[in-house]
């Protein structure tokens, strides 16, 4: 059921976008709100895996491990990373030219996660799944609100691998990243294509 995205590649070329982003960072990023945001993501994939499937889904309580803890009646178990895109990274062509990427296509995940969860495969030898969910980009989603994306990290480590700093990109802070006191906010992102990704078909609502 699930597959890789296959678009032409016009579909992905902001050249043509008949309503393009204004590529504009307000550098205002509002660490909380993403976080907020991305927990009712959370709780929607839960609610849809304990509801629909035989397995049993939670919030990991396991400091650094990834966003869900998913279990089945054996106790086998695997993690899952969810992160919400929202906001597109217009300016990759220009800042990261030779990733190759197209501000449509792009997605991002924090550094630091992704090699973590690169550890914890190797060392704890649990999968871990990497979800997206996408927001606000009609290039791609057409008349959908949302869509989901995944992969396994280890599926992911090939590609760190091969294209290593040609997909990094390092932020300036902005406000909202400091929660406290304390900067929080995600500044050291590496990015993947949708093209290298799987379509997550299950409506969640």
């Amino acid at each position: 059921m699930n597959k890789y995205l296959q678009i032409e590649p016009n579909v992905f070329n902001c050249k043509v976008c008949p309503t393009p982003c204004d590529g504009i960072s307000k550098m205002n990023y509002q660490f909380a709100d993403d976080a907020a945001f991305s927990e009712h993501y959370e709780q929607l994939l839960i609610d849809h895996i304990n509801k629909f499937t035989p397995f049993k889904a939670e919030k990991a309580e396991e400091k650094g491990y990834p966003d869900i803890k998913v279990q089945n009646k054996a106790g086998a178990h695997f993690y899952i990373e969810v992160k919400v895109q929202r906001r597109t990274f217009m300016s990759v062509e220009k800042i990261l030219p030779q990733s190759g990427l197209k501000p449509s296509e792009t997605v991002a995940l924090n550094l630091s996660d992704l090699n973590r969860y690169f550890e914890l495969q190797q060392t704890k030898q649990i999968h871990v799944f990497i979800f997206w969910v996408l927001l606000n980009r009609p290039c791609v989603l057409g008349e959908k609100e949302s869509q989901f994306f995944y992969r396994l990290a280890s599926d992911l480590k090939p590609i760190w691998q091969k294209e290593n700093d040609k997909r990094k990109f390092r932020r300036k802070s902005g406000d909202g990243d400091e929660v406290d006191g304390k900067h929080l906010g995600v500044t050291v992102n590496y990015h993947f294509s949708l093209n290298e990704l799987k379509v997550w078909n299950n409506e969640l609502t």
